[in-house]
């Protein structure tokens, strides 16, 4: 059983090689990524985050996760959950896909499955999804739009 399992989208007003280079830089993630902590534990051999503790504030709870990053630039970023007391499957993304004109699409995708537990959780899944789905993509076109000098186009 999955708890959460959702994605949002948005067109970014930047090419593909600026949006890579803010979602890679895994580790000021939480500079533009409301409710979210990040401690990198281990570095690959390019430096880049490989294993990171993260704990996600849902309002309702906060969920403490061990991940490992996955890369595939400037295409996909990958994360899939290595250990957790509060849940049993933690699976996520960032896609993007170059548009014509200079323009990016990103996808957030995110699927959690707490367990057993989860039936308890099922209720609080309309207060969760928004918070930690919905306004991801969002989020990243902000991000961009600084990291660029450039006006969010959402």
């Amino acid at each position: 059983m999955t708890l959460l399992d959702g994605s949002s989208s948005t067109e970014i007003d930047a090419d593909i090689d600026h949006c890579w280079a803010v979602i890679e830089d895994v580790g000021r993630a939480p500079e533009w990524q409301q409710g979210l902590e990040v401690v990198v534990v281990e570095r690959d051999a390019q430096g880049r985050p490989l294993i990171c503790d993260t704990t996600t504030d849902a309002r309702v709870i906060k969920v403490q996760c061990r991940v490992r990053m996955s890369y595939d630039p400037p295409r996909r970023l990958g994360w899939a959950r290595v250990e957790s007391e509060h849940i049993d499957v933690l699976e996520g993304s960032w896609e993007l896909e170059e548009l014509a004109g200079g323009r990016t699409r990103a996808t957030y995708r995110l699927a959690v499955d707490p367990g057993p537990v989860g039936l308890l959780a099922r209720p609080l899944e309309r207060v969760l999804r928004p918070l930690v789905v919905g306004r991801r993509a969002g989020e990243l076109a902000e991000a961009v739009a600084a990291a660029t000098g450039s006006a969010p186009s959402v």
